[in-house]
């Protein structure tokens, strides 16, 4: 399974309904899980962003769903990269000096 980190900001109605806000994330899990893929992790944090959220997909369509459930409602704003493992490091560094 692929990993992808997602930072959060929370919209106004996000703030509006922050009391809610460990029950979206229980919600969204659930929500993966159903769609194949698996949320690892959901951080509140302090600073530039709101939360951080770790998800494991199969494929990028995969994540591109859970993340575009996640928007539709309307609650955070994401900004979306894809992580790689140092296993997943080597075989791609592997490929670089090809000829």
């Amino acid at each position: 399974m692929a990993t992808f980190i997602a930072t959060i900001k929370f919209t106004q109605q996000g703030v509006k309904g922050i009391d809610d806000s460990t029950k979206r994330a229980a919600a969204l899990k659930a929500a993966a899980k159903k769609l194949g893929a698996k949320v690892t992790n959901v951080y509140w944090t302090l600073g530039e962003y709101d939360g951080l959220l770790i998800l494991e997909a199969p494929d990028d369509e995969t994540a591109m769903t859970v993340l575009l459930h996640l928007a539709a409602l309307g609650n955070v704003h994401t900004t979306t990269v894809r992580a790689f493992t140092a296993a997943e490091m080597d075989k791609i560094i592997a490929k670089v000096h090809v000829g």
